[in-house]
């Protein structure tokens, strides 16, 4: 398997890495040093914001949602300018966002989190055409947001618990019915970050501690695993020319003496395509 450092700037905690179909460009943040980073042609860019954020969607080639640690905005990609959107517990300075992604229908989901990772503080959201819901409460540490390929399954995890559920959704995107349980790592002691779903309707996720990107089917059998010096790998992107290249972030959060191989973002190729990612709606 090839393998890379697609970027060095290292990241205390990389996270929410998407590919822009539209700009045929990768972006990703450091959430806890408040940036959006990139690379063009021209080299590495990045933003550096007053707070957080976390995790984006692609509106058309020159914005982007942005989930913050005060709710959505939209991010003006050529001016570097942030436009606020709608406020998501903006009056409690003691949680941000967290993972997020659009699904199918346009519409986009995000999680908060207490910023001390407080048990049951957290929440996830979904924003569609203007209408913000609140969808799951409780949660510690959402994350592995991400849907199947006709929109009709969410799946999300709970870090911590070292579970990932599937919820089933309508036709316009909205849950309907009771969450299921899609996997339970916690015999093998791994616990689910990031996820994204590739063009054969495989489960691609993180795996927080044990430098390794794990895929698994639609029945949560394990078929393929990518390792990765990032011990802290935290989520993972298809793109590229031919959507087989998957950019897996990695942090040095919680670790006491990292090396020179944490932190840093990591290029991949995969053994199958993935899908690019549908534009919100506003």
């Amino acid at each position: 398997m090839h393998m890379s450092v697609f970027d060095d700037r290292v990241c205390e905690l990389g996270e929410g890495p998407f590919w822009h179909p539209e700009r045929s460009q990768f972006f990703w943040f450091d959430i806890l040093n408040r940036k959006l980073l990139t690379r063009d042609a021209n080299g590495p860019l990045e933003w550096q914001f007053e707070g957080m954020a976390s995790a984006a969607g692609w509106v058309d080639r020159e914005r982007m949602i942005l989930a913050t640690e005060t709710g959505l905005s939209l991010f003006h990609i050529g001016e570097g300018t942030l436009e606020p959107l709608v406020e998501v517990e903006s009056d409690d300075p003691g949680t941000r966002s967290n993972d997020g992604r659009a699904d199918r229908q346009g519409g986009f989901w995000f999680g908060t989190m207490g910023k001390e990772a407080e048990r049951g503080r957290g929440t996830i959201y979904r924003y569609y055409r203007g209408e913000l819901r609140r969808l799951v409460s409780e949660i510690s540490i959402p994350n592995a947001i991400c849907f199947t390929l006709d929109g009709r399954t969410a799946y999300f995890a709970d870090t911590p618990s070292r579970k990932v559920w599937c919820q089933s959704l309508d036709a316009e995107g909205w849950p309907e019915g009771e969450r299921r349980l899609f996997l339970d790592l916690s015999s093998e002691g791994l616990y689910p970050d990031g996820a994204v779903v590739d063009a054969e309707g495989g489960f691609w996720c993180a795996l927080w501690s044990s430098g390794r990107v794990a895929r698994f089917d639609a029945e949560g059998r394990m078929t393929h695993h990518l390792d990765l010096p990032g011990k802290n790998s935290t989520c993972p992107a298809f793109g590229g020319a031919d959507m087989r290249d998957v950019l897996v972030t990695s942090a040095l959060e919680g670790m006491t003496d990292p090396d020179a191989d944490q932190g840093l973002s990591y290029l991949l190729r995969a053994p199958v395509v993935g899908v690019p990612e549908p534009h919100v709606i506003l």
